[in-house]
């Protein structure tokens, strides 16, 4: 049984370490980025010894909760400027800490009535907001199993009997090849093979190019899956014409989301995904624009049958009489945690406007660095931001080599990408601590550091 005196004094700890720790982060003023390697950091952290031994107290626990925090990454801090993974707000952290004590596996709704609810009216939410009134959804961990339980929709509809008798080899996908590489993976688990992607035409950038697409007769077209926002650049298909062309020839639309979905709250920006609610499916990932913590991430189709229609389980011991509220039917997941109140608990605090400002405020602050960076001499930016994402060159010098040097110093962590076969380096602004003052010193920084 808890220890009830033990258990709060150690989440008072906890509270305690992580607002100086999101503190400190925002305020910028401890590094960005440590890495260390991995043996000497468990030696540090003391983990073999507590692994077989045991024996933590919470005076122990505090030494151990700084040092491990201490020793990662820090998405709050203004220079953060690396993946698409978010800065997550502190409701989606209070969601996390309830699930970490309940433990309410939701999926199958008898272990938690209250986590189910708060999953089906979040995902009426979402629905609504692009455009399918009448469709279903399902929260899973990650985007990858999201764009893959919706092909398992796509391919339930293109082959009914593929659950039962397996996947006929002419089946196809339509990508372009700036697609998520889950996408590509999906098509293996799947059981269609590498030989089934078919790559779209693209622009210089890695935008489907509509006056390219394909002639389809005598293929047996899966899907065709569109990018809102492409991961690598952050630039967004045009989804209206795309769509259109789908619907003309009864393919599968299915639109990548992921990551840019979240601009439907932005009055300034849902213009970017005009066209969305012509997809068959979409998904959405909370823990990029939402603001939630790791993991949280949404599959919406038009149609409700369709996402039903993906799965066929038999277990005797979960499926059995009506059990009309069960989300288990439509994930890989047998088990599946309360994601839904992560997201819920962000927009309950913050509102749909609160976080449309923030998702708006991100998309102006990449801008923001397109426009400084263009007018330094060296910088080369192929294209103005659609989104959050800017990708950008600094002269002869070795990007990656520059990348590495910032993130040994811990002074900025960057990402970065492949345009047309040619490295550049990549800012993904996430942290609402990112400003001005920021960006100048990161320019400044790369000229420093070419030099």
């Amino acid at each position: 049984m808890w220890n009830i005196e033990e258990f709060t004094e150690a989440a008072g700890i906890t509270v305690t370490a992580l607002a100086a720790y999101v503190d400190e982060s925002q305020r910028g003023a401890a590094p960005v980025v440590r890495r260390r390697p991995p043996r000497e950091l468990a030696d540090r952290l003391g983990l073999r010894d507590l692994i077989e031994k045991g024996g933590m107290t919470p005076d122990s626990y505090e030494d151990f909760l700084r040092t491990f925090l201490a020793e990662g990454t820090r998405l709050h801090h203004p220079a953060y400027l690396a993946h698409q993974t978010a800065s997550p707000d502190f409701p989606a952290a209070l969601a996390d800490f309830v699930h970490g004590a309940t433990n309410n596996p939701m999926a199958v709704y008898e272990m938690g009535a209250a986590a189910a609810t708060v999953e089906f009216e979040v995902l009426r939410w979402m629905l609504a907001k692009v455009g399918f009134p009448a469709g279903g959804g399902v929260l899973t961990h990650g985007g990858s199993l999201a764009n893959l339980t919706a092909l398992l929709a796509a391919r339930a509809r293109a082959v009914p009997d593929a659950w039962d008798n397996g996947v006929p080899g002419d089946l196809v996908i339509l990508a372009p090849p700036a697609a998520h590489y889950s996408v590509s993976r999906a098509a293996s688990i799947l059981g269609l093979g590498q030989r089934s992607l078919v790559p779209l035409e693209t622009d210089a950038l890695g935008r489907i190019d509509v006056t390219r697409l394909p002639d389809v007769s005598g293929k047996r077209v899966m899907a065709l899956v569109a990018g809102a926002c492409a991961t690598g650049t952050g630039l967004y298909d045009d989804l209206g014409a795309i769509g259109a062309w789908c619907r003309e020839r009864g393919i599968w639309f299915h639109v990548d989301g992921a990551h840019g979905a979240s601009a439907l709250l932005s009055e300034r920006h849902a213009h970017l995904l005009d066209g969305v609610d012509l997809a068959d499916s979409v998904i959405w990932d909370a823990h990029k624009m939402l603001r939630t913590s790791s993991l949280a991430a949404a599959v919406l189709v038009r149609r409700e049958g369709d996402l039903d229609a993906a799965f066929r389980q038999e277990a005797s011991y979960l499926f059995y009489g009506d059990q009309g509220f069960d989300l288990i039917n439509r994930t890989v997941e047998c088990t599946k945690a309360e994601l839904g109140l992560k997201i819920f608990m962000n927009l309950a605090w913050r509102g749909e406007r609160g976080i449309g400002d923030y998702v708006a405020g991100r998309y102006d602050t990449a801008h923001r660095f397109w426009e400084l960076a263009r007018r330094r001499p060296g910088f080369d930016l192929p294209y103005e931001p659609e989104s959050n994402i800017v990708c950008f060159r600094y002269g002869g010098a070795d990007q990656a080599g520059l990348r590495e040097r910032m993130m040994r110093d811990g002074s900025f962590h960057l990402s970065s990408t492949e345009l047309n076969g040619v490295r550049h380096l990549r800012v993904t602004v996430m942290a609402p601590a990112t400003d001005d003052r920021t960006l100048e010193a990161l320019l400044d920084e790369i000229v420093a550091i070419a030099a």
